[in-house]
């Protein structure tokens, strides 16, 4: 009998960044939006581009070139923002990814998942939480909830919540 683990299929949405793939989990990807106007915040972390205007509701963006450490390019008409859900302190909380484009869904068996580099690698591996096989690529799936620590991710929610920000 096969071990329930062994059998769990996850969906996840792979998208790229430079020259690399990663993935977020499908179960956290709330949107994916066309790129839109996107006001600045001052004294913001680099890799935070400001935020923009959601159904009303502020919503920080963060530019995943600049938090992986990878040099920044002109937008292209595939630009995009995966609008995703994060826990932070037991709270959850939205923010908006920049990303270069969205490939596809993928469904992969966890139990075939790898472990992330440990060494060696630009990335931070705590919030890598795996690598996946998907043919001849290998993708990077994220663990958003590790990808920012808690005073990062506070710098964020602070940002959504400031009301001097006219986003409109």
């Amino acid at each position: 009998m096969e071990n329930q683990e062994d059998s769990q299929v996850n969906s996840i949405l792979s998208f790229k960044v430079g020259n690399e793939v990663f993935a977020a989990e499908v179960k956290k990807v709330l949107h994916i939006l066309e790129l839109l106007k996107i006001t600045h915040v001052p004294q913001c972390p680099e890799y935070m581009l400001g935020v923009i205007n959601l159904r009303g509701a502020v919503l920080p963006v963060i530019d995943s070139r600049l938090r992986f450490g990878i040099p920044p390019v002109p937008h292209s008409r595939n630009t995009c923002i995966i609008v995703m859900e994060v826990i932070l302190e037991e709270e959850q909380i939205k923010i908006g990814i920049l990303v270069d484009s969205v490939l596809e869904v993928i469904e992969t068996n966890i139990s075939k998942m790898q472990a992330p580099p440990s060494i060696g690698h630009r990335y931070k591996s705590d919030f890598i939480k795996g690598i996946v096989n998907h043919g001849d690529d290998f993708i990077m799936l994220l663990n958003l909830d590790n990808m920012f620590s808690s005073d990062e991710l506070l710098v964020v929610k602070e940002a959504a919540t400031d009301e001097s920000v006219d986003i409109n």
